[in-house]
């Protein structure tokens, strides 16, 4: 059994947990990083979260992928594949590691690119992101240790925001696309 749900006030701690780890992250990987973000709640400053960091690293090249794969195994990373979201690649972090969730990105993918705007979207759109915290709060306690009908019940308030966030961020998308191919 999974350990229960559980939503957490927001810890000014988050961001340092993230520098940490983007620090250790970057000395790794090196050049193969066009960059390393922090996303997901923990990233939202003043938002609830489960107290997990969820790293991104967008790859320079998807040619980088497999010597990524291998850094990472060798600091203790475990490859996960891609969990059903294509074009990004999740890590299990070591044990005794800060918890957190690190995904590397191919360029040209949406998935790196979706993490940001919604981020974005939260930051600077408190309304949205007080709502969002109503509804993890209300669904951790529905769903208790039941981690995927949690996402799952996430998902249209998320994909709601995506979309009003890429009518702003579609050009942003495109240039970034651009830029790193």
């Amino acid at each position: 059994m999974t350990a229960p749900l559980v939503i957490e006030d927001y810890d000014a701690g988050w961001p340092q947990h993230f520098e940490t780890l983007r620090t250790r992250i970057s000395a790794v990987l090196g050049p193969l990083a066009a960059a390393i973000e922090h996303v997901g709640s923990t990233a939202v400053p003043g938002l609830a979260a489960k107290p997990i960091i969820d790293v991104d690293v967008l790859l320079q090249s998807h040619t980088d992928l497999q010597l990524a794969r291998e850094r990472l195994s060798a600091i203790g990373y475990a490859h996960q594949g891609d969990l059903g979201v294509p074009g990004r690649e999740a890590f299990r972090a070591p044990a005794a590691d800060v918890w957190h969730h690190l995904y590397v990105c191919l360029p040209n993918r949406p998935a790196y690119f979706e993490h940001l705007f919604f981020r974005d979207h939260l930051r600077s759109h408190p309304e949205d992101a007080h709502a969002y915290e109503l509804l993890k709060r209300s669904l951790a306690s529905r769903y208790g240790n039941d981690r995927d009908g949690y996402t799952r019940a996430k998902t249209g308030f998320i994909e709601e925001i995506l979309q009003r966030a890429k009518v702003v961020g579609v050009e942003l998308f495109r240039s970034a696309a651009r830029i790193i191919r």
